[in-house]
């Protein structure tokens, strides 16, 4: 009971974190989740709760996609969620959450420090970003930081951030989550309890996040983004 309470409260600040920044479904639902069933597995449980909620705030904020960002992100998001998962079904590497904790704090410091805001990414670099974000998307349930950082370099609107955001990870939610239910669908059907309740928690800390982000100022939006990716790398080196 006690642990049910806290996957419901974890999915309620997860999908409200996402609604706002565009990333955090997988980032906070998947450690916790971990503590009981292990990483492997909580990855690919997450990864309901986490194409639910993300389909609900594509629907809320599909409007402001900017289009430009998503072809560049999109294709090569999805081929790298596709590898990545397909990875994940075979090996398990924890030196990956090293490498993706420090990668992740060196872009949160580079937004906070304004780095980010000079950078225009060309059409290769911005591919290699989809692709790389994917990749780990499919491989440890976690790529919002990566794709978050690079898209802060097309200086989009707060909307069309989490707009875009929230589209690619559609997409990578797609590619990866067949293969997911292939090779771990014995484990998920056992899980259904706490499927549902992460699921209940997603929804409704999405529709109270999306009316927040209305709220925020532009000045106050980005600085929080990066705030969150830094933390989300700290987290990740502190508890690989």
């Amino acid at each position: 009971m006690i642990f049910d309470a806290l996957v419901l409260l974890a999915g309620t600040i997860a999908g409200a974190v996402a609604a706002v920044s565009g990333f955090g479904i997988g980032s906070l639902l998947t450690p916790v989740l971990a503590t009981h069933y292990g990483t492997k597995v909580a990855v690919a449980a997450v990864s309901i709760p986490h194409v639910i909620g993300t389909a609900v705030r594509f629907v809320k904020l599909r409007e402001h996609v900017d289009r430009r960002a998503f072809i560049r992100f999109g294709i090569l998001s999805a081929a790298g969620g596709l590898l990545g998962a397909l990875i994940h079904a075979r090996v398990n590497a924890p030196v990956l959450s090293i490498v993706l904790g420090v990668l992740l704090i060196f872009a949160g410091v580079s937004g906070l420090l304004g780095l980010t805001q000079r950078v225009h990414l060309g059409r290769r670099t911005a591919w290699a970003a989809g692709m790389l974000s994917g990749l780990f998307g499919g491989l440890v349930g976690n790529q919002g930081g990566i794709r978050s950082a690079a898209l802060m370099g097309f200086d989009l609107s707060k909307e069309s951030f989490v707009a875009t955001a929230t589209a690619v990870a559609l997409v990578v939610d797609g590619a990866r989550m067949p293969v997911y239910v292939w090779t771990e669908g014995r484990s998920l059907t056992r899980l259904w309890p706490e499927i549902a309740t992460a699921t209940a928690g997603v929804l409704l800390g999405t529709v109270l996040g999306v009316r927040a982000l209305r709220r925020i100022p532009e000045r106050v939006f980005r600085p929080s983004v990066s705030i969150l990716i830094t933390g989300l790398g700290v987290y990740m080196l502190l508890h690989r």
